[in-house]
């Protein structure tokens, strides 16, 4: 049989080093270091299991270089010191042991010290704007001492690197750390001979590969991530990119593995939904162009067919993996085998991910793949005593619980009155989330499907439940809109809701009001605006886009700059009439707004009929999951599904 993906599936050369095929797994912090930076049984289960999925080479996570300023992360990842060694060997040999070449990652934090502990050091005294604006001091500015230093703890640190048994070091310096924070005008205002010119700025990067190359010797493999540009007016640009990646060339670098932005505008470094897919490609493609090393391109990369163009195309020798490796490890074996639809897809929600690691300091997760970083606790073995189960929801909650329930070896009926794939439909209408969802949703449907799931496609009804000789009944039933009752005109023609609208069962004017601004008042909002509406946004709150994560926030703000967009907080919506509607806020002040339509998007209340009705029931056992429970997010909903099915015994 024709291999899908031929190149993909080509070896390749890094200096020395022959790849088995094009894939790389990319650097990511996960937070399964133990306190001191030592590797764990965790970290070391986590990337095996990385590993068996087919990657040929896996770049580990950014490790720190020092004990005084570097470290960024708590349970960061550590490669400062000789104890170390031993656990990072396990590491790297657990790697290689299952057919991929083991590299690092060695960075500093410069300004970006999610640990807010002090010293922070930076070229400059330019703070991280984030951690600035929640009280943090700037950093403290380098001295040439200390710079001196740091180049020196480095090349210890690749020294430790090829000690361990890593096959390549690479070097950090990008997204916003202390490498990129010398590279950047914005945040290098030195006026020695650090800081000015781009030959200046680079002199710090160009030192440190210096010194590692007198540790590790000449022909040791480096790679060194950087940004094609911090997405910045005043920041680093891909001109300038381009310059040092002839000069990194030049110095014996063995590949530029490409990445963009940083950690204030990092949407374009772990960019979410909203975003382009391969959204920094264009960058390695320019870098290509000028080099003849390879460079690895990376960046929201979510499916095969999508890598497999990007190599074709030449605008990349390897493919950086990050996300969809945690969304589905096995994403190389599955391509290799002709079978990408069995592909558990990446859908860049970050909620799992950076909302977790980033912004909470928890060990990372993943929103559809439960067993990520807890591969022992969550790998499915067989039932001892299969039961008869019945699952009422087509989402994803459901959707999970039915295919765990399968592969328990569960006897698994599953009850959806529509199509497969619950409010994931809806979600997944606007052109803005499309690319991310629709491969979830086909990703289901085709597991239900292949793994022969029994598919009712009615009304579940008690009666139906409780004559059907069941054991278990999983309710995933979902959640309704929320509709007010006690508001003048809420039943006038002109007034319609989210769902109706993405689903084209409305009709709506030029001028809209949403009513609602949460999630699905934002997303049906936007998804009218770039249909050429004028759209009026109230919420009741005194902020809007609540319950959206932060870097979510930042691509929605963008894309409304682009359309006629107004906001009214601190208003609640008191009576719709034929000409508008009207608003009044905490005071009692009355505002009149001239409006054609009206869209509800006031909220969710979960659908409790079913599980009411049965609860009680004496011969079953009834278990609700995701939105029927309280509406929330598709992390909620798929750990919730697979966590009951997994306990189904």
């Amino acid at each position: 049989m024709e291999m899908m993906f031929k190149k993909l599936f080509e070896p390749g050369w890094i200096g020395n080093l022959r790849l088995k095929n094009r894939i790389i797994k990319a650097p990511q912090h996960t937070g399964l270091a133990n306190p001191d930076g030592s590797v764990t049984d965790r970290m070391i289960r986590y990337y095996k299991e990385v590993t068996m999925g087919g990657v040929s080479m896996v770049i580990v996570e950014y490790a720190y270089i020092d004990n005084d300023a570097s470290r960024a992360s708590p349970c960061q990842l550590g490669i400062s010191s000789m104890d170390h060694i031993p656990g990072l060997s396990l590491l790297a040999q657990t790697i290689q042991a299952n057919g991929a070449k083991a590299a690092i990652q060695i960075s500093h934090a410069g300004r970006q010290k999610f640990t807010l502990s002090k010293p922070i050091k930076a070229p400059s005294r330019v703070p991280w704007e984030e951690i600035y604006a929640a009280g943090c001091s700037p950093p403290d500015e380098l001295t040439f001492e200390e710079i001196c230093q740091i180049v020196k703890s480095f090349g210890e640190a690749a020294k430790r690197a090829k000690t361990a048994d890593f096959d390549m070091v690479e070097i950090h310096a990008c997204h916003g750390y202390l490498i990129s924070n010398f590279l950047s005008p914005r945040t290098n205002k030195r006026t020695d001979w650090y800081g000015g010119s781009l030959e200046n700025r680079m002199r710090f990067l160009l030192e440190v590969i210096e010194e590692i190359k007198c540790q590790v010797g000449q022909d040791y493999p480096i790679s060194v991530r950087v940004s094609g540009t911090d997405y910045e007016p005043d920041g680093t640009t891909i001109e300038e990119t381009i310059e040092l990646c002839k000069r990194l060339e030049k110095m014996g670098v063995s590949v530029i593995h490409m990445s963009g932005g940083n950690h204030h505008q990092t949407i374009h470094e772990v960019s979410p939904m909203g975003m382009s897919l391969a959204h920094n490609v264009w960058a390695a493609e320019a870098v290509k162009k000028v080099l003849k090393i390879p460079v690895i391109a990376s960046g929201s990369i979510n499916l095969p067919d999508l890598a497999e163009k990007i190599l074709s195309e030449g605008k990349g020798d390897f493919i950086g993996l990050g996300r969809p490796l945690w969304a589905d490890p096995q994403w190389p074996l599955k391509a290799m085998e002709g079978r990408p639809e069995d592909i558990r897809p990446c859908i860049r929600c970050n909620d799992g991910c950076l909302a977790r690691g980033d912004h909470q300091a928890k060990t990372i997760w993943c929103s559809v793949n439960v067993a990520i970083c807890r591969e022992d606790e969550f790998r499915i073995t067989k039932a001892e005593k299969p039961k008869k189960v019945v699952i009422i929801g087509g989402g994803p909650a459901g959707m999970e619980a039915a295919i765990v329930c399968k592969l328990k070896g569960h006897h698994v009926t599953l009850y959806e009155k529509r199509e497969l794939g619950g409010a994931l439909i809806e979600a997944s209408i606007p052109d803005f989330k499309a690319p991310d969802l629709k491969p979830l949703i086909n990703f289901f449907r085709t597991q239900i499907k292949k793994l022969k799931i029994e598919v009712i496609k009615e009304e579940a009804t008690p009666e139906k439940i409780k004559n059907g000789n069941f054991d278990v009944v999983i309710v995933a039933s979902g959640a309704t809109l929320s509709i007010p009752k006690d508001i003048q005109g809420i039943t006038n023609d002109n007034v319609t809701t989210a769902l109706k609208v993405l689903n084209g069962d409305a009709n709506v004017g030029q001028k809209v009001a949403v009513i609602g601004g949460g999630v699905v008042g934002t997303e049906v909002g936007l998804f009218l605006a770039e249909k050429g509406k004028e759209i009026i946004f109230v919420e009741m709150l005194d902020t809007f886009m609540n319950d959206i994560t932060f870097d979510q926030k930042l691509v929605y703000e963008e894309r409304f700059k682009k359309h006629n967009i107004s906001i009214y907080t601190g208003k609640r919506l008191e009576a719709v009439t034929e000409k508008g509607i009207i608003l009044v806020d905490r005071y009692g002040i009355r505002t009149e707004i001239q409006v054609d339509s009206v869209v509800l998007a006031t909220g969710f209340k979960p659908n409790r009929d079913l599980i009411d009705a049965l609860k009680d029931e004496p011969n079953l056992k009834v278990f609700d999951v995701g939105d029927c429970v309280k509406p929330r997010k598709i992390f909620d909903a798929i750990h919730e599904g697979h966590l009951v099915a997994k306990l189904l015994n």
